[in-house]
């Protein structure tokens, strides 16, 4: 056989089979062998950083990585805005991606680029196979390294020729790593300052802000008297009734100091320590007192859960029921609010939804008045680079294999980085509601304008405008495939949503704000 079978044969052994793509010229061999080899499911994505923003979504509802495929060093560099995302959301992804034969690099092509270079920035492993004997057990690293708990990006390098080439040996595949053990001297350190004080935050990241470690985090602080909150950039937390009414640390770096300043001691559970997203002229980096003391039960390598199970049995906290949230609202009416899109949602949505959201600043208020909502995973933007919801969307949507209903709470300007990912979800017929937050502006940098004392005028502030000319969802929906309408109202926003939750198929709705 082929490297190019070669390699299909091993990632499908070792679990992966799911591939999100934007072939060229360079993995034709690689498509044809998907042609060839039955069992991956190909999902194609009409630019690269849509493609890695689907495997993104996947992982963190498969809970396995996917795929890619992605055409040489600009192919790769098309998809790193959502690489960089995925990496912070600490997902599984095994990228491949195809360059020049190893005979015609050398030549300098048109095409050629620093692949390697470039795959570093946002990989944990990257590999270039060389010989097509070797491409199997090259890929069987690759995948090692993406389920590497809690998830890795692992990109190999695929020359064409290597694919081409007859000698493929399929890989055998081998198990990831466990995490690496939790320190019983932090669960003690950790039970101690619980004990002793009474200025303690518990902040949790990565996994224990599923289910599972939300449970534990709420006995320790029922039985300690400890806050909780989850890390601003969280990217997977379990939300609605059955779960905390947990609130994440704010965004903006004035509420972020206030929420932050009564503690002294902050416990991290897979978490680090809260900073700004940017430096503002004469406020700190950091979010936290300058008094405060760290401790690290989990470092985000490891298990929360066992962490937070090992503090739970140290501390003698007893099993608990969680808060109830109140019964659950109305639809909200009248005249579009982030208040009354959030209570609307909350009062709509289906049980074990998945709410995608790229609101940016309209929805920072979004978790208050969504807690009575059924139970839900809720998806973050987890890297900063704009662009993800609609892709991550879209990859969710296919890891929970279409039997759960996506909500995309979409900001407008953002949704432009990636709405190709309309067309692969009339593709593929994907349960995706998305609500585009029309305000026809780049909203959030206008706050931002006054975060770092700049004075903008007419010509900054055109920088910011998408109003000249206004941007037609509607339209751009229709010609991807998806059914869409706009709504400027809550309740004619609310009658679209629940239309469109009894609908095997994706919907738009363009919500004027």
């Amino acid at each position: 056989m082929n490297g190019a079978k070669s390699l299909v044969q091993t990632l499908l052994a070792a679990g992966v089979g799911t591939c999100f793509a934007n072939p060229g010229t360079s993995e034709m061999h690689f498509v044809a062998a998907l042609d060839q080899v039955p069992g991956m499911k190909c999902v194609l994505g009409l630019q690269e950083n849509v493609v890695t923003g689907m495997a993104d979504g996947y992982y963190r509802l498969a809970r396995k990585p996917a795929c890619t495929l992605l055409h040489c060093a600009p192919g790769l560099a098309n998809g790193m805005g959502n690489l960089h995302n995925a990496r912070r959301a600490r997902s599984g992804i095994v990228n491949i991606v195809g360059d020049q034969a190893t005979h015609h690099r050398p030549h300098d092509a048109p095409l050629t680029g620093d692949t390697t270079g470039m795959a570093q920035t946002v990989s944990a492993w990257v590999h270039t196979s060389t010989r097509t004997a070797d491409l199997g057990r090259d890929a069987v690293q690759a995948v090692r390294a993406a389920s590497t708990h809690p998830g890795q990006i692992a990109t190999l390098i695929l020359p064409a020729d290597v694919s081409w080439q007859e000698g493929g040996v399929v890989g055998v595949p081998i198990s990831a790593p466990p995490p690496p053990a939790i320190d019983g001297g932090a669960i003690d350190g950790a039970a101690r300052i619980l004990r002793n004080h009474r200025d303690v935050l518990i902040l949790l990241a990565g996994p224990a802000v599923l289910a599972e470690g939300q449970a534990l985090a709420w006995r320790i602080a029922q039985a300690t008297g400890a806050a909780v909150m989850a890390s601003y950039v969280t990217a997977h937390l379990a939300r609605g009734r059955g779960h905390m009414q947990l609130e994440r640390v704010p965004y903006g770096m004035d509420a972020a100091i206030k929420a932050l300043d009564p503690f002294r001691n902050i416990i991290l559970v897979n978490a680090v320590p809260p900073v700004g997203f940017f430096g503002y002229p004469g406020m700190p980096s950091i979010q936290y007192h300058p008094q405060t003391r760290f401790h690290t039960l989990s470092r985000p390598d490891q298990d929360p859960v066992e962490a937070l199970e090992g503090l739970a049995t140290a501390l003698g906290a007893p099993q608990v029921a969680m808060p109830d949230p109140g019964p659950r609202p109305d639809p909200a009416r009248g005249a579009p609010t982030p208040e009354g899109l959030a209570q609307t949602l909350a009062a709509l949505m289906p049980e074990q939804a998945i709410v995608s959201d790229e609101s940016i600043s309209y929805g920072r208020g979004f978790y208050r008045l969504t807690h009575a909502a059924p139970a839900h995973d809720w998806l973050h933007l987890a890297g900063g680079a704009i662009g993800d919801g609609m892709p991550v969307a879209t990859g969710a949507a296919l890891g929970a294999r279409k039997q759960r209903r996506v909500i995309n709470l979409q900001a407008d300007g953002s949704a432009m980085y990636s709405l190709q990912s309309l067309w692969t979800q009339a593709r593929e017929q994907l349960p995706v509601t998305t609500v585009i937050l029309s305000n026809r502006k780049y909203n959030i940098l206008i706050g931002e304008y006054q975060s770092v004392g700049a004075t903008p005028g007419a010509t900054a502030m055109s920088m910011l405008d998408l109003g000249n000319p206004s941007l037609g969802w509607v339209q751009l929906a229709n010609g991807m495939g998806v059914e869409a309408a706009r709504a400027t109202s809550l309740d004619a926003c609310a009658d679209l949503m629940k239309a469109s939750f009894g609908k095997p198929a994706p919907f738009v709705i363009e919500l004027m704000i």
